[in-house]
């Protein structure tokens, strides 16, 4: 009886060179860019905040 794993201590998963992480849609482009820029400040890894090249900020 009780022979569950146990919680989990950690996880890990590679993150390899060129993987988006994170897609935000539906917000303004300035919410967006501080929403991530300070989800980034979390994460072990460098990040880059990068746009879709057809996205038009004054739409």
């Amino acid at each position: 009886m009780g022979k569950g794993k146990g919680d989990p201590v950690g996880y890990v998963f590679p993150i390899t060179p060129g993987r988006i992480i994170f897609e935000v849609e539906g917000v303004p482009f300035e919410v967006a860019k501080e929403a991530l820029r300070l989800a980034a400040q979390k994460l072990p890894v460098t990040t880059k905040f990068i746009v879709r090249h057809d996205y038009d900020k004054n739409a």
